[in-house]
């Protein structure tokens, strides 16, 4: 039990660790520039050498791949989250209302760090590809949250689709957001769009998995 703990212990962390040198990152690539930005200035803005910076990333970009990455996963647990009762397409709506949330601080200084980063991405294939990678690891968790829910195989064609369709609603409607200045709370919103997004897609989404 002991060992577990500790093992616990150190993988938070790393993981605080990660995120800590994360946002030293957006925040170098926001008031210097992504080009300006060496992988050892964001090390030494966080305190850190060189060589621990790429014992956890392999490029400048990936050093960004925390905060994408923590929108992506609030979304998954939501799903997961939604009351077991709810069909598929309730219940991706029910996780888009709350990860996607503004009312939290915390969760709305997470999606404006999402929007500086997206904005950075017309300038950066290699920031581009953090994103992508980013987007098909979360339909790859949404994937198996929905095998989950439904009992179906995660193999199944139209598991692939609603997951994929999902997902792909869920990254339009942060992308369209994040390319204008909306607020993240209110009709223009990441919330408010992303609920709009599903609703264009659940017959794909919910014919085969739902019941209906």
């Amino acid at each position: 039990m002991a060992g577990t703990q500790a093992m616990t212990l150190t993988e938070r962390r790393k993981a605080a660790t990660r995120l800590d040198i994360a946002r030293t990152a957006a925040q170098l690539f926001t008031e210097d520039g992504l080009r300006a930005t060496r992988a050892e200035d964001i090390a030494r803005a966080a305190g850190i050498a060189p060589r621990t910076f790429y014992r956890y990333f392999a490029t400048k970009e990936e050093a960004v791949a925390p905060l994408l990455a923590a929108g992506a996963e609030a979304w998954a647990e939501a799903v997961r989250a939604a009351p077991a009762e709810l069909p598929v397409p309730d219940a991706l709506r029910y996780a888009a209302e709350r990860a996607l949330s503004a009312a939290d601080p915390a969760n709305a200084a997470s999606l404006e760090w999402v929007r500086t980063l997206l904005r950075l991405t017309d300038e950066s294939p290699a920031l581009r590809a953090v994103w992508a990678d980013t987007s098909r690891v979360s339909e790859t968790a949404l994937r198996a949250i929905l095998a989950e829910r439904t009992g179906t195989p995660e193999g199944d064609l139209a598991l692939r689709l609603a997951a994929g369709v999902a997902s792909t609603a869920i990254r339009v409607a942060v992308e369209a957001w994040a390319s204008t200045d909306e607020p993240a709370g209110g009709p223009g919103g990441p919330a408010a769009l992303a609920l709009r997004c599903l609703a264009e897609a659940g017959g794909a989404v919910g014919s085969s998995l739902s019941g209906d």
